[in-house]
Order: C-alpha cells, then structure tokens, then sequence
C-alpha cells in the first residue's frame, strides 16, 4: 500500500545524507596507492609482468652475484651513453645495461617490496606482449649473456661475460698404437649435465670428464699419425675453470613412445661445495683452486608445458635480514597411497615406486615373485594392467635397470643397488664426499633466501634438500669459486660500487614514495563525519526532524587517529563559536527520522576508539532538551514506524470491495500495543477488538496476518520484535464483513474482488458450448474446494442435491478434463491456481482409497473414456471392469500403460497385482490391447522356418539372382531387400519355462505349416536362436545327436570359374581336441575326399559382404622362444560359431582364389555409397551451421606454439 516507503534507504531523510558505502567518494580511491615497503628481510622481489618469473629468478641470482653486480655498476655513462638520450638521431645508448644498471640499483636502494622489469623488458625489444609467454631460464641465459656481450663491444666491459663464467672443455682422443693425441677446444658458459639415468651432479660429471670411450673392433678410429685403423679412447676434461660456474641441468625429455615431452623428476642430489680437481686437465693447482660453493639454485615447479619459477640464493653481502622461519614439525611418514591420493606420487614413474617399496624394506629386499602383490597391495595398482604392456613383465623391468637394482644368484629376491662411484681413488674419493646436503650435515656459510617474484623470504639449508626431486626441483645451479673473497666494506652495505647518479636517483625515488605512503594513509584513515546542530531541530511524531535540510548538517573530513578533543575544536572552529560544553551525542537515522543514543565523555580517545566509523552521524546539543522538549537517548527509546489500518466505517461497501482506513505513527520500544492502538482509533480500546500483525514487504491482501492475543495488548512493542514497516490491523468483530475476512485459527485473509475462481457447468463430457454456464466465484488460496463448488452451484441456481453428486476439474491448455480434484483440500493443496477456470461435473470425486484413471482401446484416443476404481483392484478385475463397460467379448485382452510422452508401453503382465503394486496411479491412461497373455510360467515364442534348400540352393539360381541385382543396384535398390526371404513366419506358440528343448520342437510340429512338411519325429528337427533374422546358435537338448563340443558348419564349394557356390552342405565339426585352422581344413578336406594341399577355406561375413581365408599359417609367434601360439578360431578374428557360412575353393579345377561373388560386390559397393551419403549429410549440416557453432568446438588438448626468445641489441661497433 505504501510502495517502498519503510525500505532502509538512509539517503532518502534529511535530504540524501551521505554514502556511507566505501566506492564513490572514499577517499582512498581517489589517491594512488603506493607500492609497499621492503618486509622484514629488507630485500626486494620482482613483479611478475605474466610470465616472467623466468627472467626474475635469472636477475636476483646476477644481482646476488657481487662481481657481476660491480663488474657492471663500474661502467660509466661516457661508455654506455645516457638514457635521456636514447631517442635522440644519431646517439649511441646501450640501452640494456643501462636499464640493468637502474634495475640493479633499484633492486638494493629503494624502499619497496617489488621492482618493476618492464623498463628493461622494453630495452630488449619485447614490444609485443612477449612477458606473457613462458620460456626456458636455461635459453634466457645464453641469450641475455649474448645481448649482453653485443651491447658492451668497444667498452671497458666488454669481456665481462667471459672474465666471469667462460670455461673450456677438451676433447681428446689417444692412439694405442703409436700414441698420437688429437685435441679439440670448446668453450661454454654453462655445462649442460644429464638427469636421466643418474642420481647425481657427480655421478654425471663422472660419466663426463673421467669415463673413457674405448673406439675397438668394428668401431676402430682412423688415426691422423699413423693413418691406421686403430684402437683408441676418447675422454674430454675441463681445461679451464671460470670463476662462477653454470651448471644447467636436462631435466626435460622425450618420450618416443608417446611422441611427447616430460619432465625427469627422480632424485638427483647436488652438493653445497664441491672440488672439480678430479674432472680437470690441469693437477698442479692447489686442491683449493677447484673449491666451489653453491650460491644460487633456480628452482622449476610444473611440467614441460608450464610451470613457475623461483629461485633460492645466498646472500653473500650480508644485504638482507636473516631470520630463522622455525623449526617444521616433522611430517608423519605417509604410505604409498597417502602418497598417491596426496598427488606426490607420479604413477607414470614404475621405476620411482618400485624403488620406494624396496628401499622400505631396509635392505632385506623382496622376493621377485611378490614384488607384483607389494605393488599392488602398497599403492593399488596392478603391473599387469598398469605397466606390462609399455615394460614388459616386472621381472624383465628389474633387469632391464640393473643399474638400480640386483637380484640374489638364485634369483629369487631384488634388492635395492647403492650409489657408488666405481673408478676413482682414495684422493679424488676423498674430493667427491663433499658435503652433500642431508639432514645430518646442512652447515655452511652465509644465508638463504626464496626469491619468488614479489615475495622474498628467509629459508634454512635444509629446504634445498626438498628440490633434489619432485615437480618443484632444480633446474640451474650456481656456483662460485671458494677463493673468491669480499671486501669488508661490501658487508651489510648495499651502496657499495653503486654509482652515485644511482644512488641519488633511488633517494629521490623513495622521498617520492614516502610522500605517497602519507598521503595514501591520510586517505585511508580519513572519515566522512555528520555533525547535526541541536538549534536547527525539533521534535514531533517520536523523533527528531531538521527546520532546514541543508544547513542544519556540517560534513567534515577527519582523521580517525585522532582524539575527541580534536573534533571538538574542529565542530567549533568551522561553526564559528566557542566550547560551550555541549554534548557530542551518537545519532542515527531511522525511517521515523533522528534518534539519539549514548554521549562521547572521554575526549582523551581516538575517533576510532570510540566507534565512530566512515558516515557516523553526531548530535551537538545541551545534552537534555531540543527547543524546550526533553528527550530520551538509547535504544529502548527507539521510535518505530508503524503502519496502523482499521476498516473505514465511515464509508460504504460497494461492488464486494473494502475500504481501509491507514496511518503511518512513530512510537517508542517502550511504549505497549494497547495504547499505540488506542491513540490511532481514537476510541476506547476493549478486549473485543482483534489485532492482526503483518511483518514488512508481505502482500496487504494476503494470508501472512498473525492474531495477537489478550496478553499481547499489554506488551511493549520491543517486547512484540516490531519493526519499521510493519502493518497493524484492528478489527472489530461487529463490524467486518465475513465475506472478506477469513479468519483461520490465528491467521486472517483477506479477500478482494479481483481473487476469484471460474466455475464452468458440464452437464455432460460433450456438452456444446451453448450448454456450458459459467459463473466467477470470489477465492482465495486458503478456501475450501467444497465451499466454491457450493457457491457456485448456488450461483448457477442448479439444484442443491448436485452438490453431492458432482465435483470440480480443472482444465488443461488443450481444453481436456484432469481428474477431479478434493473437495476437502484447499485452493493451494490442490494446486489450483487463482484466477483460473474449474470445470463442474457430474459425478463424485474418487475419495483417498480410489482410482481415476482414463482408458482406450486400441491407439484410437478419441475413444477415451473415464472410470473409478479402488486401489485394491487387480489388474484382472480392472480389466474385466474395462471390457464390460466397452462391449468388448473373449478373453484376447490385456492392458498397457502410457506414458509420460504418451507412448504405450509395455503390457500389464502381472494380472493378479494390485494397481497400486505395477505404479498405476490417479490421472494414468490405459490402453486395451488385443492379445492374450501367456499364463504365469510360460513364454510366448515366435517360430520361423528354414527353407530345406539355402539361399544358394542351385547354381543357375544363384546366376539369376547376381544378374537382377546388378541390374536392380542402378535403381538404389537394396539387394537385402530383393533377396530376403530365407525364413518363413509359422505363427506363436505357448510353452513352459521348464520344458525341454525336446518339448519344444514336439510342440512346433503341431503348427499348421508343418503338416505339409513331412518330418519323421522331433529327432529330425533342429531348433535355432535367431538373431537379425540369421540362425546363430543351436539349442542342444539333452538327447540331441550334437555334442557340446560339436559345431555345425555350412561349407559351400565354389563353381570354378565362375563367382558363386554350390548349394551348402551340413558339416559337423568336433572340436573337443582342437579348434585350430588346421583342424578345420583337415575336416572339411575329409569331407570333400580332397587331400589337405588342394584347399582353400574362407570364413563369410555376411554384415560386412566379406570373407576371411582360414590359413594354418595365420599363428602367433612370441618372441622369447620362437614358438607357435595355437590360435582358436572361437577367438578372434574368426569367431567361429554354429551356422557360420565356410567358403572352399579346390584348387585343382580353381585357380582363383578369390571367395567373394556378386553379390558381396555388390554388398559392398551399397555400404561404400551409404558412407558417402553420410559423410555428404554431414559436411552440408556442418556447412549450413558452421556460423552459428564456431563456439562449440569439441575440446582438444591442443596447445599453443611456442614462441621463440629474442633480445633486440643496436650495433655497436
């Protein structure tokens, strides 16, 4: 009634007020926020710009690498140019060690958590949204040293690249016989070591630099000394050492099988200092000149196609704020399939788990014959099933890595191998034990950090320990050489060689970020405040309403950090006036207007402390009255608006509608519902008034109106939860209309005129519409169906006993009549929707024991006609019901059930259940089918009979039948079409589930169709299963002459010369020895009185029109001992079963060998043309569509090409 009058919008009092919403007009949005400060390790990450936490993990391990770091800071501006000038005609800047220099200077002076690299990416060119892909570290590597190098030509660091990591590595090859050495140099940068096949950084630097390859036999070397072919080896060593060295690890493979790339994630260890003597060329150096310490790992987590980097590095300067992360609890060991659930366990790795398993048993190993149960008992999967068909049998698996593991000389247990390095001495042994990082020995120098773009944080030695293997694991190692030392001057000073232009660029960039960071605080904790002036307020209606709108607020803009006092002072300053002591009162804004609740007393507290929040409303005032009214503050002195409606008496009813009279009053919590009332009505209030409660946004005219009792009229309205919007109704019994109030336990509806229901008259299911009477009965969802009906019949002015002799239907869409609905359920019980129409009919309604079903015959529906039944009733008596009403004579009926879709299903077998029991319920459909039901126990069968000659009954009918075809193939004739006609329909026959096949063909015989066959007894019958129409399988009795293991063939010869065959023959083969293609040669050669040699034999497919020669020769060979599998032709590809059609061909009189007649050309040819057609149906459906689903393509895993890596370098020579 009052639209959205009592809706909680603070914005529509006292002219719109504020939003107090953080959006629009916070002040925070309107200042730019400020990158964040350095956290507490005081060390800065780099944003990641898409993809490039590759080239983030490369820059912090050069920054971190304090001679690079310096080697580059020391060139200055007269080598590399000027920035400001890098667009300037005819001016040489070296754009990316410049940008690298301010990266770099950045990174170590200014104060924020994350640098941007979108100024150096730009220097290399990268102008195309190439940050967004995803690349190798190891090609960024060689790429940027490159660029690198091209930009420092004609500069004093131009060798800076090759004074740090160029090393040189020798391949020679010796001569045994006349001792010849050949030699070949090759630079590199990194070294590229192998991950697949071993298990350490030394293990493959062994296999390396120590290992010889030995060139003998048919593999001699062509000596340039002595011009022979002779024995040699060839080795290659490490002729010169750099002072950082790179080590890239080949973690990424290719698998040939699957035609795809992975990730090698086995364990591979690598040490924290390692001595590179043994791999070297050179031995005269001191062994600490081949000391190198681990300074940097960048770390890859994903697979080959994606994943993320990181990157762990040690801080040798001492630069950032080394604190220890704690202690991690130890984690509880986890078995195979925690594991496997958890995702930690590859399961395309056998070799991973299998070591597992063995390493659990702590050296005992595991006996070869049930390491396939651990497997599966530990982890759940079978070898078999999982891995046999890409590595063999396990026990061939466990050979095939005998690298990894050894089997006892019997054979009978595996065990797992330790890593040993065979080959080395005492000394070079002594070299290689260099620390490994295990849990018991993780001490070593300096302190660790994760570098992980943004986020950098402290680690301990340990944690390097977890990238030995997995998804995450490591992927380039750095080390430094041990003799390199640092100054002292470079210790916890990250000014240290930076440039001084630098250095006071970064100063000016952190005043300008401190400046940012203050006035972005200042912003964020800067709230809109309300001040409400008491002088310019007065007090009516419950609550408090301003003379002026506008000027009777002051909005101020204040810092929350501040105290009480300092509002204060503000208030006064901007009205004007002087601290006369006022009281600064919490306000809020309610529908009824300001209410005001407790006083701000301690000035000494922030505006945060006391709660005043962004919006807060205050109230300057005496703290007592507002122009001479005394006011009470809180919330049970809160005024609610409330909707008040008693029934206008004062007007008449007109047309069935009811006039209301309502008024919108404030009243206190405190105040009690006897009295609210009272003051609305005007009247006396009595006991014998009712009060009705409607909560806000119900429907007025609806049946959401709640009675109070006696003993609610002396309780407050916070008693009662009233709320702003909420309706009260009062209504006096004498003097309301009955019609229009319905009253229900405690619950009142209210009708109006526009609520009704039509009722329409059928005297009868054919009434014309002339008939029909039509009347609109006033309703409301909670009345009674028997009260309409009752109405309405008094409004058709039909006769009163009707009422118990009809009922009311609805009508669906199409103009049928449903069942008829309850007449002691409600309007919304039965569904039925107000403002529809309900058909009145003749006839009771069914009562909560009966039936309504409606019912056909035939598929005819314009029989249709209805009936009631009890729940009780079989379907027997149903249908017994069903045909006495229709006239229908005989016992050849039984009844089926339509559907949902109205499709007619599947007969009432059943006879003797209950309707209820086969789910017929009220408002089904039955349809009476002719067709008697077999009795309980009994099938009824179908019986077809074979012709006593076959389809190829003779040869110049079988000619006669390939010319029609032929001629009847142009016409798009089916040729199965022409020539069916094999099996003859004889009729139905009932018989027993638990007869005999004997019983059976007894019964077949008494079938009017074989009475002109003449056949002795059953014994001269044999009874097929059919399957699309063609004889598959023989049921064999008890007495029958076919053994189990006997099949029963058609063997056809073909007509030499010609395409075709003779009239096929029974041929009984015993397969109870074998069931080879040799056995069946040598039966049906027998057969034929033909020696083995002059046959040949094809199995037909009559779906396929093709035939497959049976040869002996067509065995499977396994590999391991050369031996014949005998091949079963019950298996596949054969599938040899009773009927099969088998073509011969004697080779003495037929040199063709081809089975195939005419008519499987043709066969053939019709099924080619038929997926033709299809395909032509489907390119034009596509073609006609291609517009509209473009966007429904079916997913493929097909991934994106794989952009190549550039860096873009001037010419600089």
């Amino acid at each position: 009634m009052f639209g959205d009058l009592f809706e909680e919008d603070n914005e529509a009092f006292l002219g719109g007020g504020s939003k107090t919403q953080k959006g629009k007009d916070s002040k925070e949005d309107q200042v730019e926020q400020p990158p964040p400060p350095r956290g507490p390790v005081n060390l800065s990450g780099l944003k990641n710009q898409g993809g490039t936490c590759y080239l983030n993990s490369l820059l912090q391990t050069l920054l971190f690498t304090p001679e690079f770091r310096e080697a580059l800071f020391n060139l200055g501006q007269e080598e590399l140019g000027c920035l400001a000038d890098r667009n300037k005609p005819g001016a040489k800047v070296r754009v990316i060690p410049l940008e690298l220099q301010r990266l770099f200077a950045q990174l170590l002076l200014v104060d924020q958590q994350a640098a941007s690299t979108i100024d150096l990416t730009d220097s290399f060119g990268w102008t195309s949204k190439e940050e967004s892909n995803q690349h190798d570290v190891q090609e960024l590597n060689r790429i940027l040293f490159s660029a690198l190098e091209c930009s420092l030509i004609s500069t004093l660091g131009h060798d800076l690249i090759n004074k740090l990591y160029h090393g040189i590595v020798v391949n020679q090859i010796s001569c045994k016989e006349c001792g010849n050495l050949s030699e070949r140099q090759e630079d590199f940068l990194d070294l590229t070591v192998a991950v697949k096949g071993v298990h350490s950084l030394e293990e493959a630097l062994y296999s390396m630099f120590v290992e010889e390859e030995l060139f003998d036999g048919n593999n001699r070397y062509r000596c340039s000394g002595c011009n022979n072919l002779v024995r040699a080896t060839k080795s290659a060593k490490l002729r010169h050492l750099p002072p950082f060295l790179t080590v890239s690890l080949l973690r990424f493979n290719f698998d040939f099988a699957k035609c795809e790339r992975y990730k090698e994630t086995g364990k591979y260890t690598f040490p924290l200092k390692i001595n590179l003597k043994p791999f070297s060329e050179q031995a005269d150096q001191a062994i600490a000149d081949y000391d190198y310490e681990l300074f940097s790992v960048i770390i890859h987590k994903g697979g080959c196609y994606g994943g993320h980097y990181h990157v762990y590095i040690r801080d040798v300067d001492e630069l950032g704020n080394w604190q220890s992360p704690g202690e991690e609890k130890p984690k509880p060991k986890m078995s195979l399939k925690e594991m496997k659930i958890n995702g930690l366990l590859d399961l395309d790795d056998p070799l991973s788990i299998i070591k597992t398993i063995l390493a659990k048993e702590e050296g005992s190993g595991v006996r070869t014959d049930q390491l396939g149960q651990k497997l599966l008992e530990q982890v759940g999967i079978s070898w078999n099933k999982k891995y046999r068909k890409r590595y063999g049998s396990i026990w061939k698996f466990i050979q095939q890595n005998s690298d990894v593991f050894y089997m006892d000389s019997d054979g009978s247990t595996v065990h797992l191998k330790c890593n040993k390095k065979p080959g080395l001495d005492s000394d070079d042994q002594t070299l290689l034990s260099s620390e490994l990082l295990t849990c018991t020995n993780m001490s070593c120098e300096g302190q660790w950090f994760d570098f992980n773009d943004s986020i950098v944080l402290p680690i301990q030695i340990k944690d390097i320990q977890k990238q030995f293997e997995g998804k995450e694991s490591a992927y380039m190692l750095f080390y430094r050489k041990s003799c390199l030392k640092r100054p002292s001057d470079a210790r916890k000073n990250p000014k240290f060689k930076v440039p001084a232009h630098l250095i006071e660029e970064t100063e000016q960039e952190n005043m300008k970020l401190q400046k940012l960071r203050a006035d972005f605080d200042l912003a964020k904790n800067l709230i809109e405040i309300h001040v409400h002036q008491g002088s310019k307020y007065h007090f009516f209606n419950g609550a408090l309403h301003p003379f002026d709108q506008i000027t009777s607020i002051l909005n101020l803009h204040f810092d929350k950090r501040k105290t009480v006092r300092d509002l204060r002072e503000v208030i006064y300053q901007q009205l004007g006036s002087k601290d006369d002591g006022s009281e600064l009162t919490f306000a809020k804004r309610l529908p009824a207007g300001l209410h005001l609740y407790d006083h701000l007393t301690d000035d000494n507290e922030s505006i945060n402390n006391v709660g005043i929040k962004q919006g807060s409303d205050l109230f300057l005032w005496n703290g007592k009255e507002v122009n001479g009214v005394t006011l009470k503050t809180g919330i049970e002195f809160e005024p609610v608006l409330l909707n008040i409606i008693c029934l206008n008496e004062s007007k008449e009813i007109t047309g069935g509608a009811t006039e209301f009279k309502e008024t919108q009053q404030c009243f206190a919590r405190d105040t009690l519902l006897h009295d609210a009332c009272e003051a609305v009505i005007q009247v006396e209030f009595s006991k014998e008034f009712n009060i009705y409660h409607q909560r806000k946004g119900q429907k007025f005219h609806s049946n959401n109106w709640t009675k109070y009792s006696a003993t609610d009229f002396l309780k407050t309205i916070s008693d009662l939860s009233l709320e702003d919007g909420d309706s009260i109704l009062v209504v006096n019994p004498h003097n309301s209309d009955s019609c229009l109030l319905k009253q229900s336990g405690n619950e009142l509806t209210l009708v109006l005129e526009s609520e009704w229901l039509e009722v329409e008259y059928f005297p009868n299911r054919k009434s014309s519409q002339n008939e029909k009477k039509t009347v609109k009965v006033p309703a409301d969802e909670r009345m009674l169906l028997s009260e309409i009906k009752l109405k309405a019949i008094e409004e058709l002015e039909l006769e009163i006993c009707l009422e118990s002799k009809s009922c009311l239907r609805q009508i669906d869409r199409n103009g049928k009549l449903l069942p008829p609905v309850c007449g002691d359920a409600t309007v919304n019980e039965a569904g039925v929707k107000l403002k529809s129409t309900l058909a009145l009919c003749p006839g009771c309604a069914p009562t909560s024991t009966q039936i309504f079903l409606y019912y056909i015959v035939g598929a005819d529906p314009q029989t249709e006609m209805e009936i009631v039944v009890e729940e009780s009733t079989t379907v027997k008596e149903c249908l017994k019901m069903l045909l006495d009403l229709t006239g229908l004579k005989g016992d050849c009926w039984h009844l089926r059930k339509v559907d949902w879709c109205y499709e007619v299903g599947e007969p009432l077998k059943q006879e003797d259940a209950v309707l209820k029991d086969v789910n017929i319920l009220s408002g089904d459909t039955l349809v009476i089918a002719e067709g008697k039901l077999p009795p309980k126990g009994f099938l009824k069968l179908p019986v077809w009979i074979y012709p006593m000659q076959s389809y190829y009954s003779m040869v110049d009918q079988d000619y006669q039948t390939d010319e029609i075809s032929y001629q009847i193939s142009k016409l798009n004739i089916s040729v199965s079409d022409v020539c069916e006609g094999e099996l003859q329909y004889s009729g139905e026959m009932e018989i027993s589930n638990e007869a005999t096949v004997e019983d059976l063909k007894i019964q077949a015989m008494t079938l009017p169709y074989l009475h002109n066959i003449s056949v002795p007894s059953a014994e001269f019958l044999r009874a097929w299963i059919l399957e699309k129409k063609r004889p598959t399988k023989i049921l064999k009795g008890n007495h029958n002459r076919l053994k189990s293991k006997e099949l029963l063939l058609k063997v056809q010869m073909s007509v030499p010369g010609e395409k075709q065959y003779y009239p096929a023959e029974d041929l009984i083969w015993d397969t109870t020895k074998e069931c080879t293609a040799l056995a069946l040669r040598q039966r049906i050669a027998s057969h034929f009185s033909l020696s083995l040699d002059q046959i040949d034999i094809a199995k037909y497919f009559p779906e396929k029109f093709e035939w497959m020669v049976v040869s002996s020769w067509t065995q499977q060979v396994t590999k391991r001992k050369k031996r014949k599998n005998k091949q079963c032709l019950q298996e596949s590809p054969f599938y040899l079963k009773d009927g099969d059609i088998i073509g011969v061909k004697n080779l003495l009189v037929d040199s063709n060998k081809e089975f195939s007649t005419w008519k499987d050309d043709f066969g053939k040819e019709k099924i080619k043309q038929d997926k033709e057609d299809k395909k032509k149906r489907g390119q034009r459906v596509h073609f006609e569509n291609e517009k509209t689903c473009t966007e429904k393509k079916p997913y493929s895993r097909c991934r994106k090409p794989e952009a190549t890596l550039s860096i873009n370098v001037g010419v600089f020579r």
